[in-house]
């Protein structure tokens, strides 16, 4: 143990540990307003997340009497995915109570501070614990109990200011963290709508005296109406995930068997510059087949075999991705009650601009061009982003070794 640190278990720290339930009727029965009710998918260890908040009536909160959140708890999900995640109560949406996939844990105010506790829970090796407790019990769903939590052990300094001194300094890092943090994904949000402010310039004056019928310039195939078992190595199986932003995702795909591969594209066998697309769920998402790709395609999905002579199938793409077409694609599109759709038989009709092949070639390298420096810029902002995740991790490491 360190110097000036104690170890305890919670249920010796805390005045409260518990969690409540769903009203009867479960989320028939949320109201427009009232009391609030935290779920799991409120508490993130970023902070209370406030989208969907549900509210209840007082009536249905008098039920949760045992579970009232007071300011200073920490939230912690005790169940499922999100499981060990865990921030603050906010003071700005109470009164409250939680369902029972959150538990309220308050620690005896004097000897352990909530910001330290809750701290020292989103700490890696802590969460670990916590995941690891979550799994114990042997079942396919993780959850833990609040017998489990009362037992958890942590490691604090017995020094009240001391808890305070080293939140304060948590505190003041990730908050600069935070600002960094933003500013990142504001730039990578942004690189991402120069490309579409791209394409909508490129498609968003069609010349109607350029528009043809798919139909008169492709072939337009169906794919399969069921899904082959998958393996682990052989001929890619193309699902509607590996569509992403006019390219393959490779690490999106599974594999099939040599057998089911052949009795898979009986009907139609992906060629390269072949365009496949989804015209059920994630509609206006398309891509090329590259050289070399051998694979089918999956449910949902069909596939266009452009007229070489008359249309780059890059081009193609491009404008099938633009949110022009795309909204063009949403006018046509059949809501159901699970999913949405267009009609594979009207999609020959579907009209698309097409200028000299020649200047579609010279749009598409434009575009092409872009997409690549917009790439560029993501990649970037995305490992700034890891790198920001991992310093968090740092200071909390640095925090609980005891080196602030």
């Amino acid at each position: 143990m360190k110097a000036g640190w104690v170890t305890k278990k919670l249920g010796d720290v805390t005045t409260k540990i518990g969690s409540g339930a769903t009203p009867l009727g479960g989320e028939e029965a949320y109201k427009t307003e009232g009391i609030s009710l935290i779920r799991s998918l409120n508490v993130y260890d970023d902070g209370f997340r406030k989208a969907k908040l549900a509210r209840i009536d007082d009536e249905q909160a008098d039920g949760l009497s045992n579970v009232i959140v007071e300011p200073h708890d920490v939230l912690l999900n005790i169940t499922g995915a999100s499981i060990a995640r865990c921030c603050l109560a906010p003071a700005d949406s109470l009164p409250a109570r939680v369902n029972q996939h959150v538990s309220i844990i308050r620690p005896i105010k004097g000897k352990l501070d909530s910001a330290f506790l809750r701290y020292l829970l989103i700490s890696k090796s802590y969460k670990d614990r916590l995941v690891h407790t979550g799994e114990e019990g042997g079942s396919t769903r993780q959850a833990i109990t609040k017998a489990q939590l009362q037992e958890f052990v942590v490691e604090y300094p017995e020094s009240l200011p001391e808890q305070q001194r080293i939140v304060g300094i948590l505190d003041e890092a990730f908050e600069g963290i935070a600002t960094a943090k933003a500013n990142a994904e504001k730039n990578l949000h942004n690189a991402r709508a120069l490309f579409e402010s791209h394409l909508q310039s490129v498609f968003a004056q069609r010349n109607d005296s350029s528009a043809v019928p798919i139909g008169d310039v492709a072939e337009v195939f169906d794919g399969p109406h069921a899904t082959p078992k998958t393996v682990d190595a052989g001929p890619v199986f193309l699902g509607i995930s590996a569509l992403q932003d006019g390219k393959i995702n490779l690490g999106e795909t599974r594999h099939v068997t040599p057998q089911d591969f052949r009795q898979w594209t009986r009907r139609v066998k992906p060629q390269t510059d072949d365009v496949v697309f989804s015209y059920e769920t994630r509609l206006g998402q398309a891509a090329i087949i590259p050289e070399g790709l051998e694979c089918c395609l999956g449910r949902r999905m069909g596939l266009v075999r452009v007229n070489r002579k008359r249309v780059d199938p890059r081009f193609f793409v491009y404008q099938y991705i633009s949110p022009p077409f795309r909204k063009f694609l949403d006018s046509k599109t059949v809501r159901g009650a699970t999913v949405d759709r267009i009609a594979l038989k009207e999609f020959p009709s579907f009209p698309v601009s097409l200028p000299s092949l020649a200047e579609q070639e010279r749009r598409t390298r434009r575009l092409d061009k872009l997409r690549a420096e917009t790439q560029r810029l993501e990649f970037i902002y995305q490992q700034k982003l890891a790198a920001l995740d991992e310093f968090k991790k740092s200071w909390l490491h640095q925090a609980f070794s005891r080196e602030l």
